[in-house]
């Protein structure tokens, strides 16, 4: 059997590893002209769930050299008012192995750690036009250079821009979730550290303002690897209407956007906004999947952003890539080995469906710019009780458990809870 995969993403590259080991034979079409082209180097969480998912596919040496490019793990979740003031602390286990604990990684350092041992499966500069389902049962993948690769299953592992998507589930709705977010990037120095809000330096930090907007802080050390510079991120979030007009702004002019909007913000937040490296800001209109319909399986299906695209607020995104490449991974094992392909291809689609699109609507209820605590008014209420609720669950260790164990069980589909997370 001949598999092909379009993108060179987290879940990409996790399939192709998995299926090379097995003795399939893959190739992998990226539209990057070079390993790093377009690549922004920021956090990329990969929980119990993801290690598992990339322990199983990936090589030994492989997985090896991903944990080293690896940063210090989160060893707490914190939330916080705007103003730095506590809401909840909760401890995540730092005690599991390296095949199921959870890891904070750069982006560009997982790519070229996982590009490791594929030279002869991976081509760069290789646009994906479209495809063709032949009579012989064979599908072939067409390129923007003129070009085009036969094989007896496609994978679309294209993102959210999916071209494999819009052809293959024409139906399939992407919606706008009513939230912009902007980010940045600053060198972890030893003044900016002083910025950082309590036990951010070693911690997950969430920050809830009074408008429904929040922010999330990043500390990446690298512990001397060489794999990347030690930095701090931070992405600012709120509802569309409270954001002007973004369009054809610079960089250095979307930061000043973020401290407009945040004049009451504790100022050594405001100052770690005011220091993010100007050609390190982005923003981006948050958008997500619909949950679909089953559909008849065939030769051609999807992993990833490219069928379940998800808001960043859980931040599963990424492990759930890594779920579907490892479980489609099996599947396509099983149909090299003799099954029929597009049953065991419907097998794969039809649990990924069903846990897909649960944390899709997990993370949406995080992002969504028409919930209350985004509305006039009363989104100042509503956001009162939130951070009550936070303060009262914080006080009340039973609750707190509760909380941060069905937090860790959306993050983390194999693991007992009580494994990833537990109350401080």
């Amino acid at each position: 059997m001949r598999v092909l995969i379009i993108g060179a993403g987290t879940g990409g590259l996790c399939l192709a590893h998995g299926l090379k080991k097995a003795g399939v034979d893959v190739a992998l079409f990226e539209r990057d002209r070079t390993p790093r082209s377009m690549l922004i180097g920021y956090r990329v969480g990969i929980s119990p769930d993801g290690s598992k998912a990339l322990h199983s596919c990936l090589p030994p040496e492989v997985f090896a050299e991903f944990v080293r490019t690896t940063a210090r793990p989160p060893k707490h979740i914190v939330m916080r008012t705007e103003k730095y003031k506590e809401l909840l602390v909760g401890d995540i286990a730092t005690d599991l192995d390296d095949s199921r604990s959870e890891k904070s990684v750069s982006r560009i350092a997982m790519r070229t750690a996982l590009l490791n041992g594929l030279d002869d499966v991976v081509r760069f500069d290789k646009t994906f036009t479209h495809y063709t389902q032949n009579d012989d049962g064979t599908v072939t993948a067409f390129f923007g250079d003129g070009t085009s690769e036969t094989g007896d299953v496609l994978v679309g592992a294209d993102g959210a821009q999916s071209k494999v998507r819009r052809q293959r589930l024409p139906h399939a709705g992407v919606v706008d979730t009513g939230i912009t977010s902007i980010a940045g990037k600053l060198p972890l120095t030893d003044e900016h550290v002083k910025l950082l809000p309590p036990l951010a330096d070693g911690g997950i930090t969430l920050l809830f303002g009074p408008h429904g907007e929040f922010v999330i802080v990043h500390v990446m050390r690298f512990d001397g690897t060489g794999v990347e510079d030690d930095y701090i991120m931070w992405g600012y979030a709120a509802s569309h209407d409270k954001f002007p007009d973004l369009k054809d702004l610079s960089q250095a002019e979307l930061k000043q956007v973020v401290l407009n909007l945040t004049p009451k913000f504790h100022p050594d937040l405001r100052e770690l906004f005011a220091r993010a490296t100007p050609e390190t800001v982005f923003q981006i209109r948050v958008r997500t999947s619909e949950r679909l319909k089953p559909w008849e399986p065939s030769t051609v299906t999807m992993i990833g952003d490219s069928v379940h695209l998800m808001t960043p607020g859980r931040g599963i995104g990424a492990n759930t890539a890594l779920r579907d490449a490892e479980l489609l991974c099996r599947k396509l094992v099983e149909a090299h080995q003799g099954r029929d392909a597009v049953q065991a291809i419907g097998e794969y689609e039809r649990e990924m469906v069903e846990y897909g699109f649960h944390a899709v609507e997990a993370s949406r209820e995080m992002m969504d710019g028409r919930s209350v605590v985004h509305k006039p008014v009363i989104g100042r209420v509503a956001a009162a009780f939130q951070r009550t609720f936070l303060r009262v669950t914080n006080a009340v260790p039973p609750l707190k458990r509760k909380m941060l164990a069905e937090d860790a069980a959306e993050r983390d589909h194999v693991s007992s809870p009580h494994e990833v997370v537990h109350a401080g």
